[in-house]
């Protein structure tokens, strides 16, 4: 967990549940992304930030990440035609659908961002909950 938040016990639960985490490439920047911004609302202390970005250095060890293929940008091509999703959430569901070799029913999707999993259980990933 980076920080804590109303998520953290759940995301823990998780975690300990499936230890093995497939992110696309960019994910690490998303996750200091949200760290900053939280530092700069004032909801996390220059420390805690510190700490945060060294979870975040010793998770980036264990994840899998899918590369920025071509496959993948043409998929999220077509997932931003057919779902509500943002640029960064389309390129993450293609990711999935490249991680589980096109095959989404093999893999478990999990997310924060509800439209992002109603794209995600419509492309036939099976959701992990909270």
């Amino acid at each position: 967990m980076l920080v804590q938040d109303v998520f953290s016990s759940d995301v823990q639960r998780i975690l300990k549940n499936d230890k093995e985490i497939i992110v696309w490439w960019a994910t690490e920047v998303e996750c200091v992304s949200a760290i900053a911004r939280l530092e700069r609302e004032g909801n996390l202390q220059r420390k805690d930030v510190t700490l945060a970005l060294g979870r975040l250095d010793s998770l980036l060890l264990s994840w899998h990440e899918v590369q920025p293929l071509k496959s993948v940008r043409t998929t999220a091509r077509r997932l931003l035609r057919a779902h509500n999703l943002r640029a960064a959430d389309a390129l993450q569901l293609a990711a999935a659908g490249a991680a589980s070799e096109g095959d989404p029913p093999s893999l478990d999707f999990f997310s924060l961002d509800e439209r992002l999993l109603a794209a995600a259980e419509k492309e036939g990933f099976p959701i992990v909950t909270t």
